[in-house]
């Protein structure tokens, strides 16, 4: 390890990674990570969590061809579904820092803090120092500061569990509970959803979201909207649960009311770095108010989703501007965003409860696809999308679907927009059919 670099990166993760790469061959880079190698998304996020959907989404399709070729249901096998999800996760923190090695880029195991703007002392002793420093480090689970929070799980803890709990409540209706708790559900647990309001996945077409709830519900889930959780109690045989209207029992409780940027340990007061209580603060070329420090990835605070694929954009961008390959402003993509589960709920582009307020600036086209070929196929009974385009120049700005394989549209208007095609340009494809992608033809 050398004692002076170019660049010095503070988090292994998606972010991290993308600009430590985009550097090599041309600054010699350090990358620092005090927790799993290759972040949270592969570690103990996205990836495992949509690995446990692989059996979910099996069983799933399995019981909607109930007497359309198919007879029985399969149960899930929690321990060997375990198992396959560590036998990709196992891997993820030594492979990412094998090919971080690999590339020619030095890393660090352990705490790190800085010293002033350019000086960094890793652990105890060693100090080093480099001309430019990138924060990604990320974000963590914020727990409730309520009696017995210490029995609070995060999703995480959920997400290795050894056993699958009889009895799981999930504190909040945002995408982690929705999603974990449809995955808890349909692996045998009985579920429970607390929520402060009744208003889960703001973000989203809420026409849909109320689908999606509904068919929660119908699968057995129980929401208690309109309730705070007050206190945790542990009894004989599990947990009490006390909110402001009653009181529950359950066998584990995971929380996922939000989450926390990775700052506080990197002690910025001593090079000046600015935050606020959502983050680090970055320019528009995410530079923060150091002219040598930057931020990227989940650690800052942006308006942008806090996701992966954005994350490791930002990566991409800040290499790019370091090596003076570019000087302009980020500008971002159109950024999908999905709930992935047994139904899908996704966005991109203009929300519907923005078009729905302005008629006069965006038209919104609504279908129905459940009759549809490709969705009567599989089964799939509440497959509905809306079209948003502006009022002027019919041009697509916003796309919405609920569907149970509503991800390959999603991108298919994602590539749509970000590309802005015309209906015209669509229309002279040619598209494997019948597939969901040919389907984009009488969308439009």
């Amino acid at each position: 390890m050398k004692t002076h670099y170019d660049v010095i990166i503070f988090g292994a993760g998606p972010a991290g990674t993308a600009a430590a790469y985009g550097l090599v061959g041309s600054k010699s880079v350090l990358v620092i990570e005090n927790d799993l190698f290759g972040g949270t998304c592969p570690n103990r996020g996205c990836d495992p969590k949509k690995m446990l959907y692989s059996a979910v989404e099996a069983k799933d399709r399995v019981a909607r061809m109930q007497e359309s070729g198919l007879k029985d249901v399969p149960t899930i096998d929690w321990k060997q579904l375990m198992a396959f999800k560590r036998g990709y996760t196992s891997q993820i923190p030594s492979g990412t820092k094998k090919g971080l090695s690999g590339a020619g880029i030095d890393t660090y195991h352990g705490q790190a803090a800085f010293l002033d703007q350019h000086r960094i002392q890793l652990g105890d002793q060693t100090t080093v120092s480099a001309d430019e420093v990138i924060l990604a480090t990320g974000r963590r689970p914020r727990l409730l500061d309520i009696p017995g929070k210490s029995f609070l799980k995060t999703s995480a803890d959920f997400l290795d569990l050894d056993a699958l709990p009889k009895h799981i409540t999930f504190v909040g209706a945002g995408l982690v509970s929705m999603e974990l708790a449809n995955i808890a559900n349909k692996a045998g647990s009985d579920v429970d959803i607390i929520h402060h309001n009744d208003q889960p996945l703001k973000a989203f077409p809420q026409p849909f979201v109320a689908q999606l709830v509904q068919d929660m519900i119908d699968d057995g889930i129980t929401f208690h909207f309109n309730q705070n959780l007050k206190a945790v109690s542990k009894n004989e045989t599990g947990y009490t649960l006390t909110t402001d209207l009653e009181t529950l029992a359950s066998d584990y409780v995971v929380e996922a009311v939000g989450r926390s940027a990775n700052s506080d340990q990197l002690q910025l007061e001593n090079c000046g770095v600015k935050t606020s209580s959502r983050g680090v603060l970055v320019d528009d070329h995410l530079r923060t108010n150091v002219s040598t420090i930057y931020a990227i990835g989940d650690v800052i605070d942006k308006a942008k989703p806090k996701l992966t694929p954005v994350a490791s954009f930002e990566g991409r961008y800040v290499a790019e501007l370091l090596m003076k390959k570019t000087t302009a402003p980020i500008q971002y993509p159109v950024i999908p965003q999905i709930l992935f589960g047994t139904t899908e709920v996704g966005q991109v582009g203009v929300g519907y409860q923005e078009a729905l307020s302005k008629p006069e600036k965006y038209h919104v086209s609504a279908f129905d696809l459940t009759h549809w070929y490709t969705y009567n196929r599989i089964k799939d009974d509440v497959a509905k999308a809306m079209v948003i385009r502006d009022a002027n120049t019919k041009q697509i700005v916003g796309f919405d679907v609920l569907s149970s394989i509503g991800e390959h549209l999603l991108n298919a208007f994602s590539s749509v927009m970000n590309l802005k095609l015309s209906n015209e340009q669509i229309q002279d494809m040619i598209f494997a059919y019948p597939s969901v992608s040919s389907d984009l033809q009488y969308l439009v």
